[in-house]
């Protein structure tokens, strides 16, 4: 491993690579070129990694593709058994009652709602009402059917709409919800559409739901169509040979297929939302590339360096591959934070991201040296960039990419301060919105507006008395008597906010009370009314209050009491992670801190954009006037682990530029010029999956998408090109600086893509010297002190 032990302003220390038992420096632009090589001792043996994923490398990719093919099998029909809901706490008080509830009034929670309308007719005709009759009779005999309820039977003015043409029909169907949803494909066509002299509409929540369920799978089908050609495109726009360009595309399709048989079995034991099939394709594609790319460069690097072909992949493996398990761990940890979350809405996407990193890692590390074995210099066949470039040489458009991203480094380090205050003022700038963040519930206004379940609950909300979805549920449990619920419905009905009070309904060991509010369903003073009515004293009774407001008021409080404790996992493990990779303190603070700093223009977008519904028209959703509880959360943890593997990559080569140098400011040059263009069109191709998800007409996969994909780009495009290199060149040597006991702790468990100084050499300084006359600096472990263009 390679540390950096010394004070700010000494030369870091690297010995002769020969001594290490691991290779020189190598490669173009900055290395000696030779490859592979370690010293005056030549070629340096593989290591055991290498020998095991290279040797027989036809029966590894045949593994590869039976396996593959096994998780096809496996993972077909995920979608099927995963639920689209999610959002409640569990453990919650409105979950118990709302269970409570159904168990003891079915009635009372209706989660099936068949829309009559009549036509010009009035729902109180003869004719409409025998139909509306027969059709609640047929409804209550269905199996997996109770509570059946209906306008005609209770004449009550909630189930029936203001200008007498519609009412409802209310139901309960049993079950969870992947239960419920077959019960509802099986009876839905049955009452549907014209009968007789009315028509019917389905709706209510599970209708919502599986319509919702439905649109998700339509759309991550659409997205995974438009997502693989134009990132194949891009693929080989960047590498421009199409061999190249499809091994990250295989990559990623491993792990997607393998992550939806991981999902498939996690269906038998937990509930799964189906969102995850979202994130599931978005990071198995984009993580997939970015760690092929990462790894395919580097290989052809060392190709083009002169090393051979298992050299260049043993070279590769101990540096690409090392960064690539490392960013990997990053990326896992951060989403593995949502698993502290009682929702499994959230904790669904900790089980799909988890699955797919390491997957991803997993198949780069083991499929890639295979098929690099099986191709070796024919990893850069079918160049399909000549027919563009009219006769100019590859090798020198690599080069003037890296020069190019090396004078812009240089630019951004002279102007230092300028570019480290604006660019952090503007990104401020950017986030203010979310501080006028309003937080709500995801409900049928996520769907498009011409879907059936939709136009059923915007009828209802439109045209039906009261609030409807607005009301809440108090469950009254221990023996009482007429007189005490009479009480207790007196002091209900003085609450602040309470419009009226219905009930109780009682059976014979529980009761229940519907408190009407006089504010909106999930507005402010609702959620007041939930917290009043929790505390109102209920003397030998006990008490709990469900419906939406008090749905959202408990899911508000899970994630309070939760965060802290998931950006605490994800903080002190990136700090800690980072610090293996590079022996600083000051470091993991800048990446923490500016991996924050990234995400600032995503959530200010989500709440100009979806909150306050901006662009709407042209993006083509419904603005609820707040954002859904757990997708901030979860917008965080996916964009911050993807930052933090831009990060890696580019502190990696930073930090191997140091150890063999000891030149800050051309480590950081060198960083950027090596991994700017790269990061750049990870990013890019990264943002265009996510865009492709975006195109969903589900509102939170479109905010989801969107926002991720604005976020990466921000990420890399500004954070990475202005805002880290500003930063460092402000801190200087200061950068790698940390007390003795890390120090030593460093170099006994540290990580590093660079080779140059062995374990055990840390805190001598035995490196290489300061610069020569010209602004050379002779190359650490070189037998002729050959030097090193600065900059490259």
């Amino acid at each position: 491993m390679s540390e950096v032990n010394g004070p700010p302003g000494t030369a870091a220390p690297a010995a002769a690579a020969g001594t290490s038992g691991l290779p020189g420096p190598s490669g173009p632009s900055g290395r000696s070129g030779r490859s592979g090589l370690s010293g005056p001792s030549g070629p340096r043996p593989v290591g055991g990694w290498t020998r095991f994923v290279t040797a027989r490398p036809r029966l590894a990719l045949l593994a590869a593709l039976v396996i593959t093919a096994l998780a096809v099998f496996a993972g077909s029909g995920v979608a099927d058994r995963m639920g689209s809901g999610g959002w409640q706490a569990p453990d919650a008080e409105s979950s118990y009652a709302t269970e409570a509830l159904e168990r003891e009034f079915p009635a009372s929670q209706p989660n099936l709602l068949l829309l009559v309308d009549s036509g010009t007719a009035t729902v109180d005709d003869p004719a409409v009402a025998a139909e509306a009759a027969r059709l609640t009779e047929r409804l209550a005999a269905e199996q997996g059917i109770s509570g059946v309820t209906s306008y005609w039977q209770t004449t009550s003015p909630a189930l029936r709409a203001e200008d007498s043409r519609e009412a409802l029909i209310a139901a309960r169907i049993g079950g969870d919800e992947t239960e419920a949803g077959k019960t509802l494909e099986r009876i839905a066509p049955a009452f549907a559409g014209e009968r007789g002299p009315v028509k019917v509409s389905v709706g209510g929540p599970v209708a919502v739901q599986q319509e919702m369920q439905t649109i998700i799978q339509e759309d991550l089908l659409r997205a995974e169509l438009i997502a693989l050609p134009v990132t194949l495109v891009l693929l080989v726009m960047v590498f421009g040979s199409a061999i190249a360009a499809m091994l990250p595309l295989l990559v990623g399709i491993v792990a997607i297929l393998g992550t939806k048989a991981v999902l498939r079995g996690l269906t038998e034991f937990t509930d799964v939302s189906v969102f995850a099939m979202n994130l599931t394709t978005a990071l198995g594609l984009g993580l997939a590339i970015d760690y092929a790319l990462f790894i395919v460069r580097r290989f052809r690097e060392e190709l083009d360096a002169g090393a051979d072909t298992r050299t260049a992949i043993g070279t590769t493996l101990r540096t690409a591959g090392r960064t690539v398990l490392f960013s990997a761990l990053t990326v896992a940890v951060s989403l593995s934070a949502m698993l502290v979350f009682p929702q499994y809405f959230l904790r669904s996407f900790a089980y799909a991201g988890i699955a797919v990193v390491l997957l991803a890692a997993a198949a780069a590390l083991i499929l890639l040296p295979a098929a690099f074995m099986l191709l070796g210099h024919r990893v850069n066949a079918l160049d399909l960039r000549r027919l563009l470039r009219r006769g100019k040489r590859k090798e020198a458009a690599a080069g003037e990419t890296g020069k190019g991203w090396a004078r812009f480094a240089e630019l951004v380090m002279r102007r230092a301060p300028v570019f480290a205050i604006v660019t952090t003022v503007g990104l401020v700038l950017l986030g203010l919105p979310f501080l006028g963040v309003k937080f709500g519930t995801a409900d049928d206004r996520q769907l498009p507006a011409g879907a059936e379940s939709r136009v059923v609950q915007e009828h209802i909300r439109e045209g039906f008395p009261g609030s409807p979805g607005g009301g809440l549920s108090m469950l009254v449990e221990g023996e009482g008597t007429p007189a005490a619920y009479a009480g207790l419905k007196e002091r209900i009905k003085k609450v602040p906010g309470v419009r009226g009070v219905e009930g109780p309904l009682t059976s014979d060991s529980a009761a229940y009370f519907n408190v009407l509010s006089g504010g909106e369903a999930v507005g402010q003073d609702t959620q007041q009314l939930v917290r009043d009515l929790r505390a109102l004293p209920a003397g030998s009774f006990d008490t709990s209050v469900t419906g939406t407001a008090a749905v959202l008021v408990d899911s508000k409080d899970a994630i309070a009491d939760r965060l802290p404790w998931a950006i605490g996992i994800i903080v002190v493990v990136t700090l800690l992670l980072v610090f293996l990779l590079t022996g600083s303190v000051l470091i993991p603070i800048q990446a923490v801190v500016l991996n924050a700093l990234s995400l600032t223009a995503m959530f200010g977008a989500v709440v100009w954009v979806f909150q306050d519904g901006n662009l709407s028209g042209v993006l083509a959703f419904t603005s609820t006037g707040d954002i859904e509880t757990t997708l901030p959360v979860l917008m965080f943890c996916v964009a911050f682990g993807l930052s933090m593997d831009y990060g890696v990559f580019l502190l990696s080569r930073i930090k191997e530029e140091y150890d063999r140098t000891g030149d800050h400011e051309r480590s950081v040059t060198f960083g950027l010029s090596r991994t700017g263009g790269l990061i750049t069109a990870a990013a890019v191709i990264l943002a265009v999956v996510m865009v492709a998800i975006g195109t969903s007409r589900v509102t939170n996969t479109k905010m989801l998408g969107l926002g991720i994909a604005l976020a990466v780009l921000m990420d890399a495009m500004v954070v990475r090109s202005l805002l880290v290199p500003a930063v460092m060149k402000l801190t200087g040597h200061a950068t790698w600086w940390a007390p003795r006991p890390l120090r030593a702790f460093h170099q006994r468990f540290g990580l590093s893509e660079g080779e140059s100084a062995p374990a055990g050499s840390s805190g001598t300084k035995s490196g290489p010297g300061e610069p020569t006359a010209d602004g050379e600096i002779p190359e650490a472990g070189s037998r002729d002190g050959e030097k090193v263009a600065a900059g490259a």
